[in-house]
C-alpha cells in the first residue's frame, strides 16, 4: 500500500490549488496542515499539539483513533465493504436495531442516510409524504444544512445562496431568550410566549397546510440556544393540536452530546421524527439516519417510501456505528459528559463573571457556547449579525489556536464541545487558554 509522503509545503500548496474548502472565500484560506490525531488533541505538521475543544465540527465524540472503531472497520471491508441497501445484511441489521432501541421508546424504525444533510432532506420528504401537507416551519437561528431542500430549511445566513427558494418554507423565531429585549418573570413565561406565536403563526399559514416543524432540540453552530421549560412540550402541544410532525433535528445534539442519547431525552418529549449523524460514528466513516414514529412505520408498510440513496446504510459505516454505540457504554461516555459538563459549566460562568467581552455563556453536558459583546449592559453583539467586516472573530480563533486551542466561531459565539472522553485536568487546563485571550478580547473593546 502506497504511502504518501507529501512535504508540509506539497499538502497546503496542493490542497489550496486543488481543493475547494467550505464557506470560504478560496483565495483566501490558509489551511492548517494536520499530520494525525489521538485523543482530544490535534497535531500539526511541525508536531505542535492543540485540544480539540470542538470536536471537530462537533462529531468527534468518541475522540480520535479509537482503536475499536477502527478494527470494525477493517474488519467489515474486509469481509464485506459494499452491498446495495435492498439487501438485508448483519451491521446494517444489528444497527438499526440498537438505534431504535437507545430512541424515544415511540420510535419505530430507521432510515440510514450518509449524513446530516440528507437526513433532513429525508425527513422532510417523509413529512410531506406522511401528511399530504406541503409547508415546513424551522427557526430562523437554525442549520439543518446546504442542499437545496435542507439548504431552505435551515435559517441562518447559509440558507441565502439557495434562494429564491422552495415554496411553504416557513421560518419563525427561536426562544432566545438573551436576545429577546422582554423581561420574562421565568423560563415557563417565555416558553409560554414563543409558543403562543409559533401558534398564531401556524394559523394564519393554514393550520391544515402545515406537514412538520423542524427544530434543533438544542440549536448547535447557532449559539447553543437551551429551550426554556415547557418550551418544547409546548411545541409539541401545537403539534398535536394541528396534526402537525415534530421533527427534532439532532445531528448535533445526539449521542452524548447534552448528556442523553438524544436530547429532547432531557424534556422527556417525544418526537415524530429525529434526525442524527455525527456521533453515530464520530466522524470515523459517514452515516447519518431518520427515526420515524411508530404511526409513521406502519403507514410506510402499506404505503411507497419514495427516498433513496445508493449509500444508504452503507456496510462499513454500520459496522463503524455499533462499534461506537460499544464505546460509549463501554467508556460511560454519557456520564462523563454529564460530569464534565458540570465542571465545563462551572468555568463558564466564572469566565462570564470576570470577562467584560462576554456577555452569555449556554451550556448543557458538553456543548456550550460563549457569547462575545461590545457592551454588557447593551448586550451589543460583538459581530453585527450576518457579517464580520474586521474580521474580528477570526483573529480571536487565531488566538486561541496560537496557544493550543482549536475550535470554531459562528457570528458573535465561541463554541465549546469537547470529546466526550476528555478529563477534568484537560478541560481546565483547555478552559485556561481560553481564559488568557478572553483578556485580550476584553482589550479589543475597552
Amino acid at each position: 500500500m502506497r504511502a504518501y509522503t507529501l512535504s508540509e509545503e506539497e499538502v497546503k500548496s496542493y490542497g489550496k490549488d486543488y481543493n475547494l474548502y467550505s464557506w470560504s472565500v478560496q483565495g483566501k484560506v490558509d489551511p492548517m496542515v494536520v499530520s494525525k490525531a489521538e485523543g482530544i488533541y490535534i497535531y500539526d505538521a511541525k508536531g505542535a499539539k492543540y485540544y480539540d475543544m470542538s470536536s471537530q465540527l462537533v462529531n468527534a465524540n468518541i475522540g480520535h483513533g479509537n482503536k475499536k472503531v477502527i478494527e470494525a472497520i477493517k474488519t467489515q471491508a474486509e469481509r464485506l465493504a459494499y452491498i446495495a441497501p435492498s439487501y438485508a445484511i448483519d451491521v446494517r441489521s444489528e444497527l438499526a436495531r440498537r438505534v431504535v432501541e437507545i430512541a424515544p421508546d415511540n420510535m419505530g424504525s430507521v432510515f440510514f442516510t450518509l449524513g446530516g444533510t440528507d437526513a433532513n432532506e429525508g425527513a422532510i420528504r417523509i413529512a410531506k409524504l406522511y401528511t399530504k401537507r406541503s409547508k415546513i416551519f424551522s427557526r430562523y437561528r437554525s442549520y439543518h444544512g446546504s442542499t437545496f431542500g435542507s439548504g431552505n430549511l435551515t435559517g441562518e445566513p447559509r440558507r441565502y445562496p439557495s434562494e429564491p427558494g422552495i415554496p411553504g418554507f416557513i421560518k419563525f423565531f427561536d426562544p432566545y431568550i438573551y436576545r429577546a429585549g422582554i423581561d420574562f418573570k421565568s423560563e415557563e413565561e417565555a416558553s409560554k410566549y414563543y409558543v403562543d406565536k409559533f401558534r398564531e403563526q401556524v394559523i394564519y399559514e393554514g393550520r391544515e397546510s402545515v406537514a412538520a416543524v423542524f427544530l434543533e432540540t438544542v440549536t448547535g453552530s447557532n449559539g447553543i440556544i437551551i429551550p426554556p421549560k415547557g418550551y418544547l412540550q409546548g411545541i409539541r402541544n401545537v403539534c398535536d393540536e394541528f396534526g402537525i410532525l415534530m421533527v427534532c433535528d439532532e445531528v448535533m445534539a445526539g449521542f452524548g452530546r447534552t448528556g442523553e442519547y438524544f436530547a429532547c431525552n432531557n424534556w422527556n418529549v417525544k418526537p415524530d421524527i429525529i434526525t442524527f449523524a455525527k456521533g453515530i460514528t464520530c466522524g470515523y466513516v459517514p452515516l447519518g439516519g431518520i427515526l420515524i414514529d411508530k404511526k409513521i412505520t406502519a403507514y410506510f408498510k402499506d404505503n411507497v417510501l419514495n427516498t433513496g440513496l445508493t449509500y444508504s446504510a452503507h456496510p462499513i459505516s454500520c459496522a463503524a456505528g455499533c462499534a461506537t454505540l460499544d464505546v460509549y457504554k463501554e467508556e460511560n461516555l454519557l456520564e462523563n459528559s454529564k460530569n464534565m459538563g458540570k465542571i465545563l459549566g462551572e468555568i463558564l460562568e466564572s469566565l462570564k463573571d470576570k470577562h467584560k467581552s462576554v456577555g452569555d455563556v449556554r451550556y448543557i453536558g458538553l456543548f456550550s457556547a460563549i457569547e462575545l459583546v461590545k457592551d454588557k449592559e447593551t448586550r451589543e453583539a460583538l459581530v453585527p449579525y450576518g457579517m464580520d467586516p474586521e474580521k474580528i472573530m477570526p483573529r480571536i480563533l487565531g488566538m486561541l489556536r496560537q496557544k493550543g486551542f482549536l475550535t470554531y466561531s459562528h457570528e458573535n459565539m465561541l463554541i465549546v464541545a469537547p470529546p466526550l472522553i476528555i478529563k477534568e485536568d484537560e478541560l481546565r487546563a483547555a478552559m485556561k487558554i481560553m481564559d488568557e485571550v478572553l483578556d485580550e478580547v476584553d482589550k479589543m473593546i475597552e
